[in-house]
């Protein structure tokens, strides 16, 4: 399985597997790191799932939709590598791949 390592607010680091197939958001709610909300379940309508992905794996994420751009643009902190996790499927692709979680807005 592929591994994703997760920085929580606190500043500690994870590492957990996850399964392909899953969005990002899911591989770490499924990690017991239950700082990402998620309150929308995955459909793209809250931002409460907002991480900061490690830019070595930018080229390997899909474009970011309209919808996403537009509930990342209400976010405080966000910056170039903000993604809401519920809308990167996790691949193999990814694996060893960074994402903190986002401060709280």
């Amino acid at each position: 399985m592929p591994q994703l390592i997760v920085v929580t607010r606190e500043g500690e680091t994870r590492t957990i597997e996850g399964e392909t197939g899953l969005s990002v958001m899911e591989v770490i709610r499924e990690a017991g790191i239950d700082e990402l909300l998620a309150l929308c379940g995955g459909c793209c309508s809250c931002a409460t799932c907002h991480v900061h992905v490690d830019s070595d794996y930018a080229d390997r994420l899909p474009p970011m939709s309209d919808d996403e751009n537009e509930l990342l643009s209400i976010s405080d902190d966000r910056d170039s590598e903000s993604r809401l996790s519920c809308q990167i499927p996790f691949t193999d692709a990814l694996d060893g791949m960074t994402v903190t979680i986002a401060k709280e807005d």
